[in-house]
């Protein structure tokens, strides 16, 4: 090779690797590449962290909508008014959701007053972003716990005690289904939470004497309202007849539950217009057989109790005699619900008649503190309830009673026709049973004249020897002296007033003893006039207002035909809050609607 050409190779060659050294000086010094590249990275890492926040935000929506439906689910099935199985329920809700196949698990837990529901659900959602990361699912969970409970069952127990209770071992019957029910009842709910009234009701409702006392009740109904609130005074009393505790009412008391003490009630009589009976002159005086208000304590209303043996020895003691008033026992089983009788029953627990337990009961219809329910039971159907007519009820009567002698008098008028034969034509004519005599007094209270012949016998001499001086034959001389004596008759006559007379002599006595004798009009003046009533057709319409009127206040209402007639069944199936409400029996298939009623009372909610 030539000098020159190799030469300017080698040149070259220099150049060459000078400038490879300098590019190379140059790309050390270069960051380009780097920048790139970071920024690659830096992408990569935003688009993965993005991308779990995408995934979070769907599996949360996902999560969020699920808690939305079990919320939803767990409410609706916790709520106590509706009667559907509360698994059932959640489920349901599931279903249309398009969830079924989330839902986990549901528990119930629920007892006479209260309702727990809890359930669990949870998806597996495939990831978008996060699998990237080697999460290729997310565990998305709900559960939640709904429970509604109600503080307080308030049970009302009316039962007919009427006559007819005693044919084919009815009475027997209600006693074993009522003693299961109040088992039942007792052993399902807290201690302090139940209380039970029970009505016994046939002619009339009777009550307590310390709950009678806390009413504004009087014989005429005009108490003053003010002198009744003092509870138990004597004023208070005074007003009233002390024998028996119920009470009139009138129509319009039968549109509302409510007992309000500060208004005015009619008491009513204590009086008998079936039997022929009068015990003023036993030892000692008995009160009238089969009054309309009964007076033994196995008759009167049990008020607010919640002890188990005392609720099931009052229903061992209960007896049936009497009509049947649906009406006043539904008026009075809705009474002791109602709110407007809490100052009556604060006052019997400050006697020691109600448990403390029960201080502010019968709590208000909205405060969602008791469930109300009333169990109304009849064998038969509405038939008259007797009254005593004004005019015969308070005041003085026209019959005086002898207490020593035991003897009645009746005061008749003015004797126009001196039927007393004593020359007196405008004084006053009593009538004297006993002798079946007349006066001008009653008996005890003027004096007895009687007038007596007594007998002189004297001697005188029929044939006189004058010769010898003596009388030779006797004979004898009757003569008569008229002895006139006055005394004062026994005893004292006092005059009765109408609730005393009643009290002990019946209505049919009465007029039998002391009318019928001389009086034509005796049965129209002193039996029909005096003896009034209500007929069934009117008490139908009254119970059918009182059963509106608890209805209204979302007080629940089952009712028992029991061996019921036609009309008595249609009274009580009115009176239901539903048809299923109602149940119609025979024989010992009362026990069963008794279970049945007890079991349903688990099912319902006080409105909230």
């Amino acid at each position: 090779m030539p000098l020159f050409e190799h030469s300017l190779t080698e040149k070259a060659r220099l150049r060459v690797r000078e400038h490879c050294a300098a590019g190379l000086r140059q790309f050390t010094r270069d960051e380009d590449g780097a920048l790139v590249g970071f920024a690659i990275f830096l992408f990569l890492m935003i688009l993965m962290v993005g991308g779990i926040g995408i995934d979070v935000m769907r599996s949360e929506m996902k999560r969020t909508k699920m808690q939305h439906t079990l919320d939803r689910a767990i409410l609706a099935a916790a709520d106590l008014n509706q009667e559907l199985d509360p698994e059932a329920v959640v489920n349901d809700y599931f279903a249309k959701s398009g969830m079924s196949d989330y839902l986990t698990s549901v528990t119930v837990d629920e007892g006479l007053n209260y309702r727990v529901v809890e359930a669990k659900a949870e998806m597996s959602m495939e990831t978008d972003f996060m699998h990237l990361a080697g999460i290729d699912t997310i565990s998305v969970p709900a559960s939640g716990v709904a429970e509604e409970r109600i503080d307080g069952v308030e049970i009302s127990l009316v039962l007919d005690v009427s006559g007819s209770m005693n044919s084919n071992s009815r009475l027997t019957n209600l006693k074993v289904a009522a003693k299961d029910f109040i088992d039942t009842m007792v052993d399902n709910t807290d201690d302090g939470k139940l209380s039970v009234s029970i009505v016994p009701y046939a002619t009339q409702v009777a009550v307590p004497e310390n709950l009678f006392n806390t009413l504004n009740a009087s014989i005429s109904g005009t108490v003053d309202v003010d002198t009744v609130l003092d509870f138990g005074s004597a004023d208070t009393a005074s007003n009233q007849q002390g024998y028996s505790h119920c009470l009139h009412f009138d129509s319009a008391d039968f549109n509302n539950t409510a007992l309000d003490p500060a208004d005015r009630w009619q008491q009513a009589m204590h009086f008998s217009p079936w039997s022929d009976f009068d015990g003023r002159d036993d030892d000692p005086k008995r009160l009238v057989s089969s009054p309309v208000c009964r007076t033994d304590s196995a008759s009167e209303v049990l008020v607010l109790e919640k002890d188990q043996t005392k609720l099931k020895s009052y229903i061992d003691g209960l007896w049936a005699s009497g009509n049947t008033s649906i009406d006043l026992g539904m008026k009075w089983g809705a009474a002791l619900l109602d709110p407007s009788t809490q100052t009556s029953i604060d006052y019997m627990i400050e006697q020691g008649d109600v448990s403390s337990d029960f201080i502010e009961r019968p709590h208000g219809y909205n405060d969602g503190e008791s469930l109300k329910v009333i169990v109304l039971m009849t064998d038969g159907q509405n038939t008259s309830q007797y009254y005593v007519a004004d005019g015969f009820r308070e005041g003085d009567s026209n019959i005086w009673w002898n207490d020593q002698e035991e003897v009645y008098s009746v005061y008749v008028g003015v004797d126009y026709n001196d039927r007393n034969n004593n020359g007196a034509y405008d004084d006053d004519l009593y009538y004297w049973p006993y002798d079946g005599s007349w006066s001008d007094h009653p008996y005890g209270n003027g004096e007895i004249t009687t007038s007596e012949w007594i007998e002189h016998v004297e001697q005188y001499c029929k044939r006189y020897d004058t010769r010898k001086g003596k009388c030779r034959k006797w004979g004898n001389k009757t003569t008569y002296e008229e002895v006139i004596t006055t005394v004062s008759e026994a005893g004292e006559a006092v005059l009765l007033q109408y609730p005393d007379l009643w009290a002990y002599t019946s209505l049919e006595w009465n007029v039998e003893e002391h009318y019928e004798p001389w009086s034509y009009s005796a049965w129209d003046d002193w039996y029909y006039d005096v003896r009034k009533y209500v007929g069934s057709s009117t008490k139908n319409t009254r119970t059918k207002n009182i059963c509106d009127a608890a209805k209204a206040q979302d007080i629940v209402v089952f009712t028992i035909g029991f061996e019921a007639p036609s009309t008595g069944q249609a009274v009580l199936k009115d009176c239901a809050s539903s048809v299923s409400h109602y149940f119609d029996v025979n024989g010992l298939e009362i026990s069963d609607a008794f279970a049945a009623i007890a079991s349903s009372i688990a099912q319902l909610k006080l409105t909230q």
